[in-house]
């Protein structure tokens, strides 16, 4: 029996055997696309005015389960159903709410790779994601409008904002804003969401690789736009520029194959790697500059303890009252975005004294959690610079651990949390 429409698809791969996966086009009087008048072999939307010839266009390879008489669309993760960013568990959604899904959150072993090192590492505190192209910075939140969002997560995000345009020139959009391809319908098991929520993390992914803004194209109201109003002039224009900028790697001359499914097909026309997809080769170092410099600033607000003091003060009986001032000196509290503070995993500071040859007295513990500490920074926009109401946060960014210790000897006090990290100290009693 001949197989279901269903079980038919697309299968990529290279069957001139040129070491290439391009593309395929076919003649077809109902081809949605045809040659552009301004540059021969470029295929470009067709409109009622073009005469011909017209062209169907697939993804160079073969059709699994083929009849002989009807083609599958391609599916835009190519023959894998599973799109690896719908996948995570954050806001997850089953395909038929979701294309790309997958059968369960992290049910790939990628995205499941993902999540349980994030969950065995809570100190990760900042968190980018690589995407191309679009050359723009695609931030939190995307369920929800800015509005509803943690005003003090929001100021960071828009330090990190002004950085990307200072060395990059990357607009940075909301994802819910700016960035949803159906209004009103928010992206679900998206990675930086993941990352943000559940993390929480300064995360955000990077389209890299500004093509609309080298094509001259108008910003239009919603940045994700970009990507559906690309027009026939636009497509010229990128061809024009391959030719004289990219050594015409996104359009390959056209060449005749008989395949076997298919029968006359031409190969190549469109190689989206390098050009569309990627920056051209002599960008790379320029983009990839660029972004480090910009994540290294992220890097840099990493909360940062201190042992900033150790007091001891003798008391009668051969007693000491050891006081011990720990303090942050990093850009982010301890907890990380300020949202952070109420993930479970995202414990406060705690000190834990071990004595040697000493003891500490009964009733006051070993273990002592002295809370989460603010740091200095505090994002861009928050008025804090405005001389109207002069002061700052009293001190928040740090507290004391108190021991009191019997005899002479030695007392290691071990300090910090999972998210912070420790440090420690040896005191001399």
């Amino acid at each position: 029996m001949p197989a279901s429409s269903e079980a038919r698809h697309a299968v990529l791969g290279d069957v001139d055997g040129d070491g290439l996966a391009l593309s395929m086009r076919v003649l077809d009087p109902g081809g949605e696309l045809v040659e552009a008048p301004g540059y021969p072999g470029l295929l470009v939307e067709r409109t009622l005015e073009d005469k011909g010839p017209f062209y169907k266009l697939y993804p160079e390879g073969t059709i699994e389960h083929f009849d002989g008489k009807r083609i599958p669309s391609p599916f835009f993760v190519g023959d894998n159903p599973v799109d690896l960013n719908r996948n995570f568990p954050w806001s997850w959604a089953p395909t038929h709410e979701q294309v790309g899904a997958g059968a369960f959150p992290a049910s790939e072993p990628e995205s499941r790779g993902i999540v349980e090192f994030a969950t065995a590492h809570p100190e990760i505190f900042a968190w980018t994601n690589f995407h191309t192209f679009g050359g723009v910075l695609i931030r939190p939140p995307g369920h929800t409008p800015d509005s509803k969002m943690d005003q003090e997560d929001l100021a960071i995000f828009r330090q990190v904002e002004a950085w990307m345009t200072e060395h990059v020139g990357y607009p940075t959009v909301s994802g819910h804003d700016e960035f949803l391809y159906e209004p009103d319908k928010p992206l679900r098991g998206d990675l930086s969401e993941y990352a943000y929520n559940q993390r929480g993390a300064i995360a955000y992914a990077i389209e890299l690789w500004d093509l609309f803004k080298r094509l001259g194209m108008e910003r239009p109201p919603k940045f994700v736009q970009y990507y559906d109003r690309v027009s026939r002039a636009d497509v010229v224009k990128l061809a024009w520029w391959d030719r004289d900028e990219n050594e015409s790697r996104t359009f390959p001359k056209w060449r005749p194959f008989q395949h076997p499914q298919l029968g006359a097909v031409e190969i190549g026309g469109i190689d989206p790697r390098v050009g569309i997809w990627n920056p051209p080769l002599h960008e790379l170092g320029r983009v990839c500059t660029g972004q480090a410099q910009v994540f290294f600033r992220v890097a840099a607000l990493a909360p940062k303890l201190e042992i900033a003091k150790i007091d001891r003060h003798p008391l009668a009986d051969g007693l000491t009252r050891v006081e011990v001032r720990v303090a942050n000196t990093g850009y982010l509290g301890t907890y990380g975005v300020p949202s952070a503070k109420q993930l479970d995993f995202n414990e406060p500071i705690y000190a834990t004294a071990t004595p040697h040859r000493c003891e500490l007295v009964a009733g006051v513990p070993s273990h002592q959690t002295l809370g989460h500490l603010d740091g200095w920074g505090h994002g861009l926009h928050t008025s804090a610079n405005l001389p109207a109401y002069p002061g700052t946060r009293g001190t928040t960014n740090a507290n004391w651990a108190t021991y009191i210790v019997r005899g002479a000897g030695v007392l290691d006090v071990r300090v910090g949390s999972a998210r912070a990290g420790f440090i420690t100290a040896r005191v001399e009693v």
